[in-house]
Parts: C-alpha cells; sequence; structure tokens
C-alpha cells in the first residue's frame, strides 16, 4: 500500500531545503535499518523545517532532535521513522491512531501523510496552538486536544494505535485501556537516562504482548496541563 499523501502541495515547500537534502535523510534512516518504505516516502515528503524555529530550519533534515521551546524537542527522525514503522509491523494495518505529546506536530502530521485519522493530545497550550497553525497550513484534518496526555483520549477510541512521544518510568494503564484488540501501542519507558522504546499489542483476548525497540531518550512524561 501506498501513503495517502494529503499534503497541500504549496506546503511543501522545497525552496530553502532541496530534495536532494531529504533524500540523504532517508538514505541515512535506510541505512540505519528503517525499512517501511511508506514511513521513509512520509518523511520524505513532510517538510520539516516548518516545525521548527527558523534559525534551525537548515538542521531540519539532520538525523537529530532539535529544541521547540518550553523544554520540548523535535524527535529524531529516525526515532519518528521507527515509532512509526512499529505500527505496521507484522501485517498491522492501523486507521486510527492516538498520539499523546503533540510537541511541534510533527510525528501527527507524519501519521496524517500516511492516510491515518490522527488524534493528538497536548498538556503545553503554547505549544498546542502553533501545531494547529501548522496541521491547518498543510490541509491535514487532525483531531487535537489540550488536556494531560497521560489520560488519553477516552471518548474517541479505542485506538489501533497509540504512539507516545515522552518517557514514563512505567507504562500508563489509562493508555493500554484504550487500544483495541489487535492495537499497537508504542512508547519509551523507564528512567530519564535509561528509557527503553517499547512495542505492545493487545491480544484478542485483552492479554499484552511486548516487544523492547532499543534505548531511547525522550523528554519525561508529565500530568496536567500548562497554558
Amino acid at each position: 500500500m501506498n501513503p495517502r499523501l494529503r499534503l497541500q502541495p504549496e506546503a511543501i515547500g522545497l525552496g530553502m531545503t532541496s530534495q536532494r537534502v531529504r533524500d540523504r535523510l532517508i538514505e541515512r534512516l535506510r541505512d540505519n535499518g528503517i525499512r517501511d518504505e511508506r514511513v521513509l516516502n512520509a518523511i520524505r515528503t513532510v517538510p520539516r523545517h516548518l516545525f521548527v524555529d527558523e534559525a534551525l530550519a537548515t538542521r531540519a533534515y539532520e538525523d537529530t532532535a532539535l529544541p521547540i521551546g518550553h523544554g520540548q524537542t523535535i524527535s529524531q527522525p529516525w526515532v519518528v521513522a521507527r515509532m512509526t514503522e512499529a505500527l505496521f509491523e507484522d501485517g498491522h494495518e492501523p486507521k486510527k491512531v492516538l498520539e499523546v505529546g503533540t510537541g511541534s506536530g510533527y510525528q501527527a502530521t507524519v501519521l496524517a501523510a500516511l492516510g491515518l485519522e490522527v488524534h493528538t493530545v497536548e498538556r503545553i497550550g503554547d505549544l498546542l496552538r502553533i501545531a494547529r497553525k501548522r496541521f491547518r497550513s498543510l490541509g491535514l484534518n487532525v483531531r487535537s486536544k489540550h488536556d494531560d496526555g497521560r489520560v488519553g483520549w477516552p471518548e474517541n477510541g479505542p485506538y489501533d494505535g497509540i504512539l507516545v512521544t515522552a518517557g514514563a518510568p512505567a507504562l500508563v494503564d489509562a493508555l493500554t485501556e484504550q487500544l483495541a484488540p489487535g492495537g499497537i501501542l508504542v512508547a519509551p519507558v523507564g528512567a530519564a537516562s535509561a528509557q527503553q522504546l517499547l512495542m505492545l499489542r493487545k491480544e484478542a483476548d485483552g492479554s499484552i504482548t511486548r516487544r523492547d525497540l532499543g534505548p531511547v531518550i525522550f523528554v519525561p512524561l508529565l500530568s496536567g496541563t500548562i497554558g
């Protein structure tokens, strides 16, 4: 299946960031183990430079996390690709996905570029307002909410996939409860300096199986809301 890219053509914006620069990033991701061509094509198409401060735009296609204010970051492209790819593993074909931690809006946009129905929750109001402007400028119908991400968005569940873009010492039961049977949750778990990216699948009987996808470092998953 090819991703159903839904970005407005005029928003893709090659001016300051050539296609060659984007293609180099894709080759780097491929060399580092990302195999799903749908995901690679979405990363190639989404204009990451629109999700960072203009002063950092020339670094947008480096495979590194970058600051976005409020102590938060836009995730490293490899991490975005790996988390997204995990949603499609073992033949899983998600349709409705919840993201916990909107941040810049980049991960949600990658998911939307794959044709998924995206619901995203962000606790920092200023970040969410900026992300919503980006979604509108790209012509995306991403559903967003200013709330404590630890509680998810139960009224819109269950979800075929859940991505948690902040780390916690343990998995949050409220989120696993919002997974549909067969659904996949991907989240960083552990102490701030020793997190593991875990992939959980909810089986038909409600039991949870898990797989370790490797070490990562994310900002902490905090409770409450700001602004």
